[in-house]
Order: structure tokens, then C-alpha cells, then sequence
């Protein structure tokens, strides 16, 4: 208000219950108030059937889950100062030294103001360990409703991007959400009275997988039904009100249309953070290995079940040091990168480096990588596709851990072979194939 007057032309709200509470805070701008729909929300709507892109697009496979912690922009927001200390800095690394790395993904949305107002360097070094663990960061602008739309199951707080995650019947979990902030009787309050709470001291992979376990996806219909009272039609309420304002004949020779949400470019985690792998050799013959990967684990991961353990590293790890006793080192290339291929002579110059190292690792692309062992093998892992011909999206570095733990010491016999990785759910077949003999 200016003078006693409504400073703006028109008012556009998504539902009439916004109009209820305009009209109960500020009567005197009800007469500029338009229902138009949510633009947002129906960009959103539209791209649903694309839901399996959007996660390879992530690098999450179909037994993989994706979860996705969002901020927004507030002293006590998940990523603010407010009571709990700066909580997302801290959860964000314990999730992934938690979770095992080629069972779940995780990527964090952050309001933009969190970027502009701290500046992206600030961001990027609050959160750097979590990014060296595989935190895949999610643009603010464009990216984030591709990546909800992907999601298992969503940490939030009491800001828009978790509000939409339950309109859309995701799991959600709230890590910060300040009650007292909110008007009682608006949605995004009856939101924090509805959706669990994340407990940080407790167990997160235990809280993460019983949200989604037992979630019911109609549990937060109230809610949804609440986003916007005109699903699918925001643009041309949009534009009627657009071309009254301006005051001229609105076009009847093309129907207004939103633009479609795009196909993110395909980011898979990248570790360069150390990982502790821990195998478990189910058969010998034909070879089925179990493999369970922790990136930057503050303690020895437990598994009762395993029978092995190593240490896989990037070869860009900031922790140097960890070059001289690792397992296993780790490259991520294109097979012709003149900067450090062809993959036989880097694995080569990597072990003659690193004498303590059992295997060198040069990852190719999805499901691929080569491999060359101590007894000087070069090895091609090679994953099966689906039975639509797309690649198998777990890191072939876990493939080259499996085949650590089912050779041992002990050299590669047999010019080709097909041995089957566990991670969690999911069942990999990888093609070994002998390139090179000792």
C-alpha cells in the first residue's frame, strides 16, 4: 500500500485460499487480486512423464535412490543460522559418509539468494567436503524441478521447493522448519504439522529409508490441491491478465504456451573424496561379488556380512598422501584424452608410481572402465545394458572393486568372463575381458 492504495495493478495468486488471507491481512487489495495458476507448478506438471531422464541425467539408476535436500533463504532454514547452528554444512557430509555411495545419490537445491547473497565461492567452500563425497550441487535457476521430479525422498524446510516435493507425493522429511515464522493456517504450516521430522542425531540412512518405505504418496493430496486452483492453465490466465494491463487484443492465431523444462546435461557423482570399500565374495565360480562403497567415512564402515576391504581414491584427491597406501586409484577420462590417456598407459605409469596399488582404474564412460592389475593385465569391465539398450549407470569403479575381491593376489586366467556385482539391490553383469596378459 502507498497513500492508502494498492501500489500494485493486479495481485496474481495461485488459489482462492490465498485470496482468504489477503483479504484478511489487506482487504484494501482484494480488488486487484487475479487467480492465475502457478506457471511453476505446471512446468513441473507437464515434464512428470520424463521422470526416468531427469535421474539418468543425474546418474541414478533404477535400483539407485535419489535424495535431495533443499534450503531456502532464511535465518532459520535448513541451511540457516537459527537454534540447530549451520545445519546443512554439517548433514550434508554425514549423508554421504552414510549412505552407501552406489545405493543412493544426493544433491542439494539451494535458494538462490543463499548463492548471491554469500557468493558461490562462499557456497562451494561451506559445502566442499560434501561435494568431494559426490554432493552433486543443483543450479538454482533451472535444474531444480528436473531434480525433484527425480527424487526418492526430499530434506527440507519450510520453503517452496519442499512444499512442491509433497504437492508432487514425494517423501519428505523436514530438517529445520521454524513454526513461529509461518501464518498457522497457511498451507506450508499445515505442511510441518503433517511431515515427519529428521531427527540429525539419529540415524539418517534408518529415518531416510522408513520415510520411504512407508510413505503414501496421496498423503499430502490436501496439500497438493492447495498449489494451485487452475493445473495446466497459468499461461493463458497469465496472458489474458498480461494483455488487459496492457490494453490491447490479446492474440487469437497461437495458443500461449510455457517453456518445457529441459534435459539437464548428464553429472554423475564423482568421488575424489577417499572411499572405503568393503566386499564380500558370494561365489567363486561363476564370480558374484558384493560391493558396498563409503566415500570420506569418519569411522570403518561396518558390515558384518563382508569378508574384504580396500581403499579406492580418485587420482585428483586433495589428500595426496592417501595415493601411497590406496588399493585402488581412480580416473575419470575419455579413452582418447591426450592429457593422460590412452587408459594402457596411464594404468602403467600409475602403478609403477604407486607400488602399493593393486589396481589402476580408468573410467571410460557409463559402464566401462579399464583395468590394469599388479601382474601388469590390462582388463576391460564392460556392464550389461538393459533390456532397452541403455547403459548400466553405477560407477564402474565399484566393477573394478569386485574384480579386486574376487582375483585377490592371484592374476586373471581366463581371456574373457562375466563375473555379477551386488551393490544393494541391484545385480550388474560386467564383461571381463583379458586385453593384455601379464
Amino acid at each position: 500500500m502507498h497513500d492508502g492504495r494498492p501500489l500494485a495493478s493486479a495481485t496474481v495468486l495461485s488459489h482462492p485460499e490465498q485470496l482468504d488471507r489477503l483479504a484478511a491481512a489487506c482487504p484494501e487489495a482484494v480488488p486487484t487480486a487475479v487467480l492465475a495458476g502457478d506457471p511453476c507448478y505446471d512446468r513441473i506438471l507437464d515434464a512428470l512423464p520424463y521422470r526416468e531422464r531427469f535421474r539418468r541425467a543425474l546418474g541414478v539408476g533404477p535400483d539407485q535412490r535419489l535424495v535431495v535436500v533443499g534450503s531456502t533463504w532464511a535465518p532459520r532454514s535448513l541451511f540457516g543460522d537459527g537454534g540447530d547452528g549451520d545445519l546443512l554444512p554439517w548433514l550434508l557430509p554425514r549423508l554421504a559418509a552414510e549412505l552407501p555411495a552406489d545405493e543412493y545419490r544426493t544433491v542439494a537445491v539451494l535458494h538462490p539468494n543463499i548463492w548471491y547473497g554469500h557468493g558461490p565461492g562462499q557456497v562451494r567452500g561451506w559445502l566442499d567436503r560434501a561435494r568431494q563425497a559426490g554432493l552433486g550441487l543443483i543450479c538454482p535457476l533451472e535444474g531444480w524441478r528436473q531434480a525433484l521430479i527425480a527424487a526418492d525422498c526430499v530434506v527440507g524446510d519450510h520453503g517452496s521447493v519442499t512444499y512442491y516435493a509433497a504437492s508432487l507425493g514425494r517423501p519428505v522429511l523436514l530438517g529445520a522448519f521454524p513454526e513461529g515464522d509461518l501464518a498457522p493456517d497457511s498451507p506450508v504450516a499445515a505442511l510441518g504439522r503433517a511431515a515427519p521430522k529428521l531427527r540429525p542425531h539419529g540415524s539418517l540412512r534408518a529415518q531416510l529409508d522408513r520415510a520411504m518405505r512407508g510413505h503414501d504418496p496421496g498423503r499430502y493430496a490436501e496439500l497438493a490441491a492447495q498449489t494451485t486452483s487452475s493445473p495446466g492453465r497459468s499461461a493463458a490466465l497469465l496472458r489474458r491478465l498480461f494483455y488487459r494491463l496492457i490494453g490491447i487484443p490479446e492474440p487469437a492465431d497461437r495458443a500461449p504456451l510455457l517453456d518445457r523444462l529441459p534435459l539437464p546435461p548428464y553429472e554423475p557423482a564423482e568421488r575424489t573424496a577417499p572411499v572405503r570399500v568393503l566386499t564380500r565374495l558370494i561365489s567363486a565360480d561363476p564370480p558374484t561379488v558384493a560391493v558396498t562403497r563409503h566415500a570420506d567415512a569418519d569411522h570403518e564402515p561396518e558390515d558384518p556380512d563382508a569378508d574384504g576391504a580396500h581403499t579406492a581414491v580418485h587420482e585428483d584427491t586433495r589428500d595426496t598422501g592417501r595415493l601411497s597406501v590406496a588399493d585402488v586409484i581412480v580416473r575419470y577420462a575419455p579413452e582418447d584424452d591426450p592429457r593422460v590417456g590412452p587408459p594402457a598407459a596411464w594404468t602403467a605409469e600409475v602403478l609403477a608410481r604407486h607400488p602399493h596399488c593393486a589396481l589402476a582404474v580408468y573410467v571410460t564412460g557409463p559402464g566401462r572402465c579399464t583395468v590394469r592389475t599388479r601382474h601388469g593385465e590390462l582388463v576391460r569391465l564392460t556392464a550389461a545394458r538393459d533390456e532397452a539398450g541403455r547403459a548400466d549407470l553405477c560407477d564402474p569403479a565399484a566393477h573394478a572393486s569386485a574384480l579386486l575381491a574376487w582375483l585377490g593376489p592371484e592374476p586373471l586366467h581366463t581371456a574373457a568372463a562375466e563375473m555379477t556385482v551386488v551393490t544393494g539391490r541391484a545385480h550388474h553383469r560386467v564383461a571381463v575381458e583379458l586385453l593384455t596378459p601379464a
